[in-house]
């Protein structure tokens, strides 16, 4: 499942009493009964997209059957990613709340691991055979910096840009666009803006409200490709410090800038609406009103059978191009990485069953029935190899050759408020209360806070 759009990490404590609601539904714990495991899931808020609903509930079918005696009850969360982190993590500071089973974001997982929430897996890896299928990134990002692992991933994704032929045909665009630099595709946006009225030329997620899709699809598909596609922009492994914001922070800001300010994008109304990166699946790239989007490989599953938004024409009326570097530089596309793991809670009642329900979900047909259902890219080495699988879905193999020119975020335990400091500077930009400059002052200071200081200039 995607980091998939909207994650915010740092939520008004407002929000609490909201999540202590959802809490009392939860029952009376997951160890009120040793022979149920209680699974925890993200729901979409599109009630008509329920691709992980039916896939969990094909998975308790099989458990239940094979393993008599034993039920499993599915514990869905239905909000935005901001709130959904906050609910879960209400949950899981109490042995009477948390699940057995709990979905989480690999951006989130060093956080909760440093706070004692999840409990580590090595046992149950080390008498699992299936284990050795999964690719070594994937796995690292479900490690803690005691090297241990807290969660079994269930993909990876990838980004690129999503583009409308018809529009681009209306713009004289051509329709196998494959910009190689960030001013071609400023320039494209401004030809829609000019020759298709009533179109959003360009949508890049931005601000608060948008969480970790404005930061992973928007800001870092930016940052990641300003420099030479070697240092990470963000950490420094040699120091262990954070880097504040240089050149290619400063011209990353520069571009969403130009994006908001020459009204190539969304209203900024829209774009700081938590829930417009549904609209953006939903109705603005299937009406044909968004030229460009920046945006993730699962954006197919909302268009699948039964999704409510069908729509089997998308690959005949989508292009597909990478995200280029700033100024074509080697490697001359940029693309970020991200995933969700299946971690148990420290304070699960039953861990071994849920364990077992993990190993249910990610038998080799499991796991790729996943993955071709919620357009998801493989992490198990005998999917990946499957022509099946790269057959299955049009723009799978697209998003899958990304992977040799990805990034991974910096997977430590300051990253969320890394990532909300980002978010801010860039709602600043965005809505033109701040300057570049003023911005990336701003998240200097706010970086150094996140991070008890442990910053250092490039």
């Amino acid at each position: 499942m995607p980091v998939r759009p909207t994650v915010r990490f740092t939520v008004l404590f407002a929000l609490t009493a909201l999540a202590s609601t959802s809490l009392a539904a939860c029952g009376s714990g997951s160890g009120s009964d040793p022979d149920t495991v209680k699974v925890s899931f993200k729901q979409s808020t599109d009630n008509s997209i329920k691709v992980m609903d039916e896939y969990l509930a094909d998975i308790k079918k099989q458990f239940e059957k094979a393993n008599p005696g034993k039920k499993v009850e599915l514990v869905p969360i239905k909000a935005p990613d901001s709130e959904y982190y906050t609910k879960l993590q209400q949950m899981l500071r109490s042995p009477k709340t948390a699940p057995d089973l709990v979905y989480e974001d690999t951006f989130l997982i060093n956080s909760d691991i440093t706070s004692g929430y999840l409990k580590p897996l090595d046992d149950y890896l080390a008498d699992w055979k299936d284990w050795d299928q999964f690719i070594d990134t994937a796995k690292a990002a479900a490690k803690g910096e005691d090297g241990k692992t807290y969660g079994v991933p269930d993909g990876t994704d990838t980004r690129g840009l999503w583009f409308s032929k018809d529009v681009f045909a209306k713009a004289g665009l051509p329709a196998d666009w494959q910009p190689k630099t960030w001013d071609e595709v400023l320039d494209a946006a401004r030809t829609i803006k000019e020759k298709v009225p009533g179109v959003t030329p360009i949508n890049v997620y931005t601000g608060k409200p948008a969480g970790e899709a404005a930061t992973m699809q928007g800001f870092e598909m930016l940052l990641y490709g300003t420099g030479d596609g070697g240092a990470d922009p963000l950490y420094d492994k040699g120091s262990k410090k954070w880097i504040t914001a240089g050149q290619g922070f400063k011209d990353s800001l520069a571009f969403v800038e130009t994006v908001y300010k020459e009204k190539l994008g969304p209203e900024v109304s829209d774009a700081l609406d938590p829930n417009f990166g549904t609209k953006v699946r939903g109705e603005l790239l299937p009406q044909g009103k968004l030229g460009i989007a920046l945006d993730g490989s699962w954006l197919p599953q909302d268009w699948l059978e039964g999704s409510g938004h069908e729509w089997p024409e998308w690959s005949k009326e989508l292009g597909l191009a990478a995200m280029p570097t700033q100024n074509g530089q080697a490697p001359g596309r940029v693309s970020m990485s991200g995933g969700w793991t299946w971690a148990i809670p420290a304070k699960a009642g039953n861990p071994d069953l849920a364990f077992e329900f993990v190993k249910t979900m990610q038998t080799k047909a499991n796991a790729q029935k996943w993955y071709i259902a919620n357009s998801g890219i493989a992490v198990r080495k005998d999917v990946a190899a499957d022509p099946a699988y790269a057959a299955a879905q049009p723009g799978i193999k697209f998003f899958t050759d990304l992977v040799a020119d990805t990034h991974y975020r910096p997977a430590y335990p300051a990253y969320p408020k890394v990532s909300v400091a980002i978010q801010e500077a860039m709602e600043g930009v965005t809505t033109g209360d701040k300057s570049v400059a003023e911005a990336a002052r701003d998240y200097d200071e706010a970086l150094k806070e996140a991070t008890d200081n442990q910053v250092v200039s490039k």
